[in-house]
């Protein structure tokens, strides 16, 4: 900002604002201080000064939550300054406002109200400029008042219009590079972390207090400091302190610096502080000598795949990335990042509402269990939707689970094959059918599509009841590989059914020590496929032709159906589009 309020004045400090949009600049208009940043102070024009003073007091009784609420009137006070725009030059109003937090890369952000809805509030609330700098299909949010947030394509930004979002990043950071008015940086923003609770249930925190020494550790020979063991019901009552404390014997000790009597620190910690390391643990848990074995972490670490809902997550996988940064920078293990991959799952709902006592809505996961097993349920849940996706109660059936599964079952029930059986022998289209499911299997659960697993497994379950009614019967080698098979699958989400089949089928070990399924590439190719033959665009035949059929073969296929024929009895064929194996188009 300049020293003066004129925004002629160039002279003055320099002040860094930290921005994830640059391609946004062009649509600055105006900067934004936090109200309790140092710089707010330090920057005010005097005759600004007690306002600035009276607002920062009004400040102080909100929290970090209600300052960034989104339906918060918006307040501020000039601070009586302009500031540059590092890459147009132009001179910008310095506000001070309570939206924006301290913490927050410098405290000083540049405002692009047309992009930004806390900044359009503002803008609107103190009549400022609103400049679009981004087409993205949407009206002007100087008439609508709801800023545009897509990455769009710039526009109203001199050598950035007409670049997307990423190449005018780029771009924008080029040009103030060059210029020396600012330069690509990576900001991370960490808060501290109260980590004690007044509660018996943690870790306590190895820490002695004396009278003499301070605050003094727990030497390593001592750790882990365990919990006290006679502590029981109403002892762990709240009571206004740590329940810890009433433990006056394991409270007391001596202090390892000087020997003199001393306490114990009463709190506990945060069980964040345990989930945000154990995974660490998990490689060799009988350990007792340290809290990992460094090889085994190297051999099997970093975890492959983190799943957990969202809330959960954004806590837990902020608390473990750091516990695992510092790790690394001690040199106590050799990565830097605790998960390969996240997966957020959704959540289970109840007539489009999240259940919640007040509401009314929940439902009895005992009942449910109780009324129609613990296989039936969870299949229905993997069934209801990928995970990420949530799962509305009201719309599932873990009735029709349950007969599923009975209809699965029966399948190994009913099958007669030998075990030793030559499954080559067995009936070919059905072969095709459970080594086709098996290969979509594999490729489902990569790209964790459960639920489509699910289905594949109901068709081909379909596929040998009919086989064993109406087909190959009972005693087809066949039969026994895709039931087998059937029951491989479903021991994903339905162990208990699925060990039953196993052991119908003749089996003597648990079907989890069952090897994978062995797909057959030869099995994959299909001898036959199903043409669609179109009439102006609608299905009117379908035809079971060879996979290799030619154009021409395909077409004369079309053209003796007999429903085509009565279709084109008094129609003129104007034209035949063939893409064989798959579909006839006949154009009238």
């Amino acid at each position: 900002p300049a020293e003066g309020a004129d925004p002629e004045d160039t002279s003055g400090r320099t002040v860094t604002v930290f921005t994830t949009r640059p391609d946004t600049l062009h649509g600055a208009t105006f900067c934004v201080v936090a109200a309790d940043a140092a710089i707010a102070q330090e920057i005010v024009a005097p005759e600004h000064a007690d306002a600035l003073a009276a607002y920062r007091e009004d400040v102080k009784a909100l929290s970090d939550i209600e300052r960034q609420a989104s339906d918060r009137e918006k307040t501020g006070v000039f601070l009586g300054r302009y500031a540059v725009n590092p890459l147009t030059g132009e001179k910008l109003p310095v506000w001070a406002s309570d939206y924006v937090l301290a913490d927050y890369g410098t405290g000083v952000i540049m405002a692009v109200p047309a992009h930004d809805q806390r900044d359009l509030d503002f803008a609107r609330a103190f009549d400022l400029p609103v400049r679009a700098v981004l087409d993205t299909g949407e009206e002007d949010p100087a008439s609508t008042g709801v800023a545009t947030t897509g990455d769009g394509t710039l526009i109203n930004s001199g050598p950035l219009n007409g670049l997307s979002k990423a190449e005018a990043v780029a771009k924008a950071i080029e040009i103030v590079t060059e210029a020396g008015t600012g330069e690509h940086h990576v900001n991370f923003r960490l808060r501290d972390w109260l980590l004690s609770r007044q509660r018996f249930w943690g870790a306590p925190i190895p820490i002695v207090h004396c009278p003499s020494c301070g605050e003094v550790p727990v030497p390593e020979d001592q750790l882990p400091v365990r919990l006290p063991e006679d502590l029981r019901g109403e002892q762990l009552a709240p009571k206004g302190r740590s329940p810890l404390a009433a433990a006056s014997d394991w409270v007391t000790v001596a202090c390892p610096a000087c020997g003199g009597q001393a306490t114990r620190d009463t709190d506990t910690m945060d069980t964040f502080v345990d989930s945000s390391w154990y995974y660490l643990r998990y490689a060799s848990p009988h350990d007792d000598a340290a809290p990992f074995d460094r090889a085994e972490v190297d051999r099997w670490l970093p975890v492959d795949q983190y799943v957990g809902g969202v809330e959960h997550a954004i806590l837990h996988l902020l608390y473990s990335r750091f516990f695992t940064k510092a790790l690394y920078d001690f040199g106590l293990i050799g990565f830097q990042e605790p998960f390969k991959a996240l997966l957020n799952q959704g959540q289970v709902l109840n007539g489009g509402k999240a259940m919640s006592k007040s509401l009314g809505n929940g439902v009895d996961l005992g009942e449910q269990l109780d009324e129609f097993g613990v296989d039936a349920v969870r299949l229905t849940m993997v069934f209801a939707s990928p995970p990420e996706d949530d799962v509305d109660w009201a719309d599932v059936s873990p009735q029709g689970a349950q007969k599923f599964l009975a209809r699965a079952w029966r399948l190994a029930k009913d099958c007669t094959a030998a075990r030793d059986a030559d499954v080559t022998t067995g009936d070919q289209a059905l072969r095709r059918a459970t080594h086709k499911t098996v290969a979509d299997a594999e490729q489902l659960l990569d790209a964790h599509k459960f639920n489509v697993v699910i289905a594949r497994t109901m068709e081909l379950v379909n596929t040998v009841r009919k086989a064993i009614d109406a087909g190959c019967g009972p005693a087809d080698p066949a039969v026994r590989e895709a039931t087998e098979a059937v029951a491989i699958l479903l021991s994903l989400v339905a162990p208990y059914t699925s060990e039953d089949m196993w052991h119908l089928l003749g089996h003597e070990d648990s079907v989890v020590r069952a090897p994978w399924p062995i797909v057959d590439p030869a099995l994959l190719v299909e001898d036959t496929v199903t043409a669609i033959v179109q009439i102006k665009g609608k299905v009117r035949d379908r035809l079971q032709v060879p996979a290799d059929i030619t154009d021409e073969d395909l077409e004369a296929a079309a053209m003796g159906s007999v429903a085509v024929q009565r279709l084109l009895s008094e129609a003129t064929v104007r034209k035949v589009i063939v893409r064989a194996p798959k579909l006839v188009n006949i154009v009238v």
